[in-house]
């Protein structure tokens, strides 16, 4: 919470049963999420409790009508994930993680514990024209100064979550990012496990992009070592589909780049972004 006041986001009230009464930093705590929004309105909220009590914080969230969710909390149920993206999808609030650090909007705001300290995220992340969407929180920050090192800006950068099942996938969010007037681009980091690489790779076969991308898949080593363990909870490769080879050649086979090296992503944005400049979008 210090990071984010620090930071300029506008955190009004949190909320630890049992606590109700107290203040943290000069924030109000409450009982209840019902009873801290009836005192100051909210949209959004950073859930960061034990794996069993996700659902009921996010339920309660759903119930008391915040419409941005962002579970920090990882390894989370399947089945308690399910019935809150399930309950979230009915109410039409979005659902960011579980096993995200959040959101951040260089100049603008941070939701939640990405880029860490407020002196930290205001090296790495600077505002301008490239979103971020990633499924490492750490990997979030680390784009975001590669970036920022070579003159380029942000516009949001999410991570997505490294949980098996999580509420916003990258084919859920790049219709966000292409309806915002500041984002021209968007850099995908993605992971080994999971299908989420492979699907947004099949939507774009069939439809497009809705603007240009530039993929980054890391833990190639993954496929060359058998019983290899990565760190997510959705490091899970199923046979052949969910592996880095088959996220790579997926991207490929779609007309989405994917850089080889790290600083490959550069080298392959910057023409992106000129190409945008000049049809002026």
């Amino acid at each position: 919470m210090k990071d984010s006041l620090e930071y300029g986001a506008k955190v009004v009230a949190g909320v630890t049963p049992g606590k109700g009464g107290a203040a943290v930093h000069g924030v109000p705590v409450y009982d209840t999420v019902a009873a801290a929004v009836a005192e100051h309105p909210a949209e959004a909220t950073v859930i960061s409790v034990p794996p069993a009590a996700v659902r009921d914080a996010a339920l309660e969230a759903l119930a008391s009508g915040l419409s941005l969710l962002v579970i920090v909390t990882e390894r989370v149920p399947r089945r308690d994930v399910a019935e809150i993206l399930g309950t979230a999808e009915a109410g039409g609030a979005t659902v960011v993680g579980p096993n995200s650090l959040g959101i951040l909007s260089p100049g603008k705001t941070k939701v939640g514990m990405v880029g860490g300290r407020a002196a930290d995220v205001r090296k790495a992340y600077t505002p301008g024209p490239v979103g971020i969407l990633s499924r490492s929180g750490g990997m979030t920050t680390e784009i975001a100064n590669l970036l920022t090192q070579h003159g380029i800006g942000q516009s949001t950068c999410v991570s997505i979550g490294g949980d098996p099942l999580v509420g916003s996938t990258f084919r859920d969010l790049l219709p966000a990012f292409a309806a915002d007037p500041e984002t021209r681009a968007v850099v995908l980091f993605c992971e080994p496990g999971g299908t989420a690489e492979e699907a947004l790779a099949e939507e774009a076969k069939a439809h497009g992009l809705p603007l240009p991308a530039v993929a980054f898949v890391a833990g190639r080593f993954a496929d060359e070592i058998p019983g290899v363990r990565f760190g997510h909870a959705a490091a899970i490769v199923e046979g052949e589909r969910g592996s880095t080879r088959s996220k790579i050649a997926a991207f490929r086979e779609a007309g989405i780049p994917v850089a080889d090296a790290f600083p490959d992503i550069l080298t392959i944005l910057k023409p992106l972004l000129d190409a945008r400049a000049g049809r002026g979008g």
